[in-house]
């Protein structure tokens, strides 16, 4: 899919009525009161985050606020962003307020490591749709603010299709039978790196798969269902016919000009990639067009809820001494017009969409004309109509950044065949559920 990131993702990891006990281990406690000890006059909260654009949202806020200010901290991307919060909690320093994407969220609330701010922002629930506002919830409680929607498309290149005879792929079989076709010529349909399995979760999720549920009062884990294998032949057919790229983000300028040079033909993405392929192209401007996702055979149109910075949240920590200002300044940085359109533009910010409501009003700010060329216009209606298809119901599990790591481990040996997606979810499938077992967790599967 051709993700820089494992992402994420807004989909919902609430499930209402059951306690946390046994399910998240040991969790936070209830808020301090430092907000009610708060002394009057100016606060500074401490804001960490990697996405640009983040910088001139937070100058702006400050300018508009005298009796809140916000103190931003870059950290190099979502990776590092979880390792330098990991070491700033056990140091007793964490900041205030942290970007993050969705599915952190569950792990950091077992950890104690989230402030439950839910009365804080219950009341703007009805400005965000369904599926971002659930991104920062867990067990029915907010511990964040919703930052970006999570549209997903095809983007292509209409220059090779039109010389080979093909149209953009509306299933996975034509997916597939188009990367023959293309591979006829020397090009690969798609790149898998193999540091990033985000192509079978998002894959998978697609096909209705539920890697982690609530059952009862314990986690139940399934690496196996039916929606997982249908997602694993399709990616097992695509690398045993070599239609697959296989270059590392590590040399992200690499990526960049295969694509550009039409080396390789799509990728399967979100409005936010497009801002890294417009900063380094130099020649194919014009020559790429958007089409939906494609479909598994005899389904409906569905698409997955996206990786990385699709599905943001800003998050608000149990250590911040002000909960209330870092709630507000959370809500004020995913409604505010021109804050939101500053993210949302991909020369000012990433291109993502916003988490509101009317997501749809900022969809042709976040799409390049200059990428896209005569295919703008049309390419607006297949990422509005992309919002409206969006999974909903997928879970991130208590232990998902550990399960990811070890998911990476064994997908770098399928993209170089040395084994089959089938012993990777195999192995996926006791490593997870001893992995939880051996953190206290109550865990079926």
């Amino acid at each position: 899919m051709n993700f820089t990131s494992p992402r994420r993702r807004f989909a919902s990891a609430a499930v209402a009525g059951i306690a946390l006990t046994g399910l998240l281990s040991a969790c936070g406690g209830s808020d301090s009161g430092d907000d009610a000890a708060a002394k009057s006059g100016p606060v500074t909260l401490p804001f960490w985050g990697w996405a640009n654009g983040q910088e001139a949202v937070v100058k702006a806020f400050n300018a508009s606020h005298q009796d809140v200010q916000l103190k931003y901290t870059k950290v190099t991307d979502q990776l590092t962003m979880q390792k330098q919060l990991t070491n700033a909690v056990k140091a007793g320093n964490a900041p205030c307020l942290v970007q993050n994407t969705a599915e952190y969220v569950t792990s950091w609330v077992s950890q104690g490591a989230l402030a439950d701010i839910t009365r804080y922002v219950e009341g703007e629930k009805d400005k965000f749709n369904t599926g971002s506002w659930a991104s920062a919830q867990v067990q029915g409680k907010m511990y964040g603010v919703p930052t970006s929607s999570a549209p997903q498309f095809t983007i292509y290149r209409t220059d090779i299709f039109k010389k080979y005879g093909l149209k953009p792929p509306a299933t996975w079989d034509d997916f597939i039978a188009a990367g023959k076709e293309l591979k006829k010529h020397g090009i690969k349909i798609t790149n898998y790196a193999g540091e990033d399995p985000s192509t079978l979760e998002v894959l998978a999720m697609q096909a209705g798969a539920h890697w982690y549920e609530i059952d009862g009062d314990a986690w139940k884990v399934n690496f196996q269902d039916e929606g997982t294998l249908q997602a694993a032949k399709v990616i097992q057919e695509i690398i045993d016919n070599d239609l697959n790229a296989k270059l590392s983000f590590a040399d992200y300028a690499a990526v960049q000009r295969s694509f550009d040079t039409g080396a390789t033909a799509t990728r399967q993405i979100s409005t936010w990639q497009m801002a890294g392929m417009v900063q380094n192209f130099t020649k194919s401007f014009g020559d790429w067009a958007l089409a939906p996702w494609p479909t598994y055979k005899g389904e409906a149109p569905k698409t997955p809820a996206g990786t990385n910075l699709t599905g943001s949240v800003t998050l608000v920590t149990e250590q911040c001494k002000n909960k209330e200002q870092a709630a507000q300044a959370a809500l004020w940085m995913s409604t505010n017009q021109d804050a939101v359109k500053t993210m949302a533009s991909p020369e000012t910010g990433n291109g993502v969409m916003p988490a509101l409501k009317d997501s749809e009003s900022y969809v042709g700010e976040s799409i390049s004309q200059k990428l896209l060329g005569k295919n703008y216009e049309p390419a607006q209606k297949v990422v509005t109509d992309s919002l409206g298809t969006v999974t909903t119901d997928w879970t991130f599990g208590p232990n998902w950044t550990a399960m990811f790591t070890e998911l990476q481990a064994g997908w770098a040996k399928v993209v170089s065949k040395e084994q089959k997606v089938t012993d990777l979810l195999a192995h996926m499938q006791e490593w997870t559920v001893k992995d939880l077992k051996s953190r206290g967790i109550s865990v079926k599967g």
